[in-house]
């Protein structure tokens, strides 16, 4: 693999994951763009001890696109990647959270230019990183599409961007998702995920190393591993990995993914478990396209160890849920699910992996 560094015209990094030693990335940015906004702002909500980013530049940020004006696809006047890429990444135009360009929050000390909210909740700048992670540079391709030796390059690129984003200063969790289909809120269709470099560690990974650390035995991930791994619920397995709907799955359609070796996170995984990956989880994907003869949205989420907290408890592994559960019908997040987080699921788990399971992979 070969990375390159480059720039936009507004500053913002810009790096190519090339799998040729000779590609040329000396295309600049032609662009007239606006300054870079300063950092967003964290309040604190007292009553749940959790940390909200207000970010309220993020309203003008590109809504579904015509495909000649995608962003995402290289080289056109409104592009934000210069040339024809294999896997691009920079730094999202519209972050959540962000240094300003001095590495700094602009000399705000609640950033962003808010005023002190108040009441009982506390406030600080909302500082970190969000970065967009391009698959490929073919408008109308999709992760599951993608061939063994793209996928590998993407998992190059989530590695190398993990490493460094976890040594800025600030920064306590590094997070890889992708979101597809526009049932899930998408704004841009071109494939493509994204990074955010957290300030604090999101309330989801405490609960789950909070849960493990009390755990009697071994690692609580590798043993609920274990109990699943020749279980009703797998639906794909090989060497290196294995992909199954947990016993308790919220959503309609839910399959985590787990290496068998345990590591904390995506730089720790070794050459082999890089390209075992790939195979395995595009034909999950395929299974789900091809179930109800639709797209299948979902959200795909990388659980990492965050930089220092309880890294010893960590296990790295994808979780993938959609919220599709029929061909016309979608699964809502209404009362129960938004208002308590007391979650109902439609569709039995072992029903869901044997449907998965049990469909063809289609090329």
């Amino acid at each position: 693999m070969k990375r390159t560094i480059t720039h936009l015209a507004d500053g913002r990094e810009l790096f190519y994951y090339d799998r040729r030693d000779d590609a040329d990335r000396g295309a600049v940015d032609p662009r007239e763009l606006p300054p870079r906004p300063r950092a967003s702002q964290m309040r604190y909500d007292p009553l749940m001890d959790e940390w909200i980013a207000i970010a309220g530049h993020r309203q003008t940020r590109t809504h579904l696109p015509s495909t000649d004006e995608c962003p995402l696809c290289p080289a056109h006047p409104g592009s934000e990647i210069p040339s024809d890429y294999d896997v691009a990444v920079f730094e999202n135009r519209f972050p959540s959270f962000s240094f300003s360009g001095d590495g700094s929050t602009g000399g705000d000390p609640l950033g962003g230019g808010f005023a002190d909210p108040g009441g009982l909740s506390a406030a600080r700048p909302g500082v970190g990183r969000c970065e967009v992670v391009c698959f490929t540079s073919d408008h109308d391709a999709s992760f599951g599409s993608l061939g063994a030796a793209q996928v590998e390059l993407v998992v190059e690129a989530w590695a190398d961007r993990t490493a460094e984003l976890s040594a800025l200063p600030g920064v306590e969790q590094v997070f890889c998702f992708e979101n597809r289909g526009a049932e899930i809120g998408i704004t841009l269709p071109h494939p493509h995920g994204q990074i955010y470099a957290y300030p604090y560690v999101t309330p989801r990974t405490r609960h789950m190393l909070g849960v493990a650390s009390r755990h009697r035995g071994g690692n609580l991930f590798a043993d609920v591993l274990a109990a699943e791994r020749t279980g009703p619920r797998v639906v794909a397995s090989n060497e290196h990995w294995t992909a199954f709907v947990p016993a308790a799955a919220r959503y309609p359609f839910e399959i985590h993914v787990y290496p068998h070796r345990r590591v904390p996170d995506l730089p720790a995984l070794d050459p082999d478990q890089r390209a075992a990956f790939g195979p395995l989880y595009t034909g999950v994907l395929r299974r789900l396209d091809a179930l109800f003869g639709v797209a299948m949205p979902y959200v795909a989420a990388w659980h990492q160890a965050p930089v220092t907290y309880r890294r010893d408890l960590a296990y790295l592994h994808l979780q993938l849920f959609s919220i599709r559960r029929a061909p016309d019908k979608l699964k809502y997040l209404a009362g129960s699910e938004s208002a308590m987080g007391a979650f109902v699921n439609d569709v039995a788990p072992e029903d869901a992996a044997r449907m998965l399971r049990e469909y063809p992979i289609t090329s």
